[in-house]
């Protein structure tokens, strides 16, 4: 029989909680890009802007909580669950190490990217993989007595996802400015470099969030929401010259070109973040919500689903399909040690 898992892992990008870490913090983010400093003064003025902190590591701990719970209500609050990041405090590799030292061998790795492609699924895959290399170095003895780290597969089609995101939307049309017009709804994600996207899988990333718009307004087709019948979707946060591609049209330029074609209110709906982390407050209820009013379209952006309770479920269900060693190790994300998928769908 397969061994069990013994704790789980929550793995997430991580944001400064005080102002005097947001450049260290960036500096992380961008390391070995070429980033200019006078790019991360400009960005770090965002979070000055938001109060000198993001609200991501706050949203992780509330999720985590709710994990907790979904997992005790399920007869399992024997999985402690740990927290690591990419880019900040908590570390994922001081993580690791803490679960190790706290005797646990097998764990499994929830990580808050829905998705697939290099910056979704694999660059999770290689946060696990260094985490377990820095292990080693750490403790000697884990030459002979090995972690295995698997990582849960990618659930942007997981119905519990959908279904959230779609509520979602339900609640930002009864926030809409005159529930007698006619509102559009906007989809957005993260941008990436259109080579980078056609890199993995000819467009796997671009594909899956097309698929689970389409996937979110079937489940809004027949409701009275007063939302018209097409959809966009479209892209935020890009960054890098403008010389070089990324995935479009942005959300400015594309409420422009709505305002300019008669549409008078817009729901946008940040379906490609589990929560409000910088580029959502600032890129949405910022920069674009500051868009609409300048060209006099009426705006609402939806909740992100983060700490909504099927979200959290969700989780723990994950959690639990492989819990006992069991679950298919083929699926999209799924992977051992950072060694990338098993299937190789990202490249791994």
């Amino acid at each position: 029989m397969a061994e069990p898992f013994t704790a789980v892992l929550f793995l997430s990008f991580g944001g400064p909680e005080r102002e005097a870490d947001v450049i260290p913090f960036l500096e992380n983010v961008t390391r070995g890009r070429g980033v200019p400093r006078e790019r991360l003064d400009e960005v770090a003025e965002h979070y000055r802007h938001l109060g000198g902190a993001s609200p991501i590591n706050g949203l992780n701990r509330d999720m985590i909580d709710a994990l907790r719970a979904g997992l005790a209500e399920r007869g399992r609050a024997d999985l402690p669950v740990y927290f690591g990041n990419r880019n900040w405090d908590p570390y994922v590799e001081d993580a690791v190490e803490q679960l190790y030292r706290d005797g646990h061998r097998r764990v499994l790795v929830f990580t808050t990217s829905a998705w697939g492609g290099y910056s979704g699924c694999k660059q999770y895959h290689e946060d696990i993989g260094r985490a377990a290399a820095t292990l080693a170095e750490r403790i000697p003895a884990v030459a002979d007595d090995p972690v295995v780290l698997r990582k849960l597969p990618q659930y942007w089609a997981e119905d519990s996802f959908l279904d959230a995101q779609a509520d979602a939307v339900r609640r930002a049309v009864a926030e809409l400015p005159d529930p007698a017009r006619p509102a559009r709804l906007v989809f957005t994600a993260h941008s990436i470099p259109t080579r980078a996207d056609q890199a993995v899988g000819g467009g796997l990333y671009g594909r899956q969030v097309a698929q689970a718009a389409a996937a979110v307004v079937e489940r809004l087709a027949g409701e009275d929401l007063g939302i018209a019948a097409d959809y966009d979707q479209v892209w935020q946060s890009r960054s890098g010259p403008p010389t070089v591609p990324w995935l479009e049209p942005d959300i400015l330029d594309h409420l422009d070109a709505v305002a300019a074609a008669g549409t008078e209110q817009v729901i946008v709906a940040p379906l490609g973040f589990v929560s409000d982390h910088v580029e959502v407050v600032w890129d949405l209820d910022h920069e674009a919500a500051e868009r609409a009013a300048e060209l006099g379209l009426g705006y609402v952006r939806a909740d992100t689903v983060g700490t909504d309770p099927r979200f959290t479920r969700l989780i723990a269900d994950l959690v639990l399909r492989y819990a006992d060693g069991g679950g298919d190790l083929d699926a999209p994300g799924c992977g051992d040690n950072g060694a990338g998928c098993s299937n190789g769908c990202c490249g791994g």
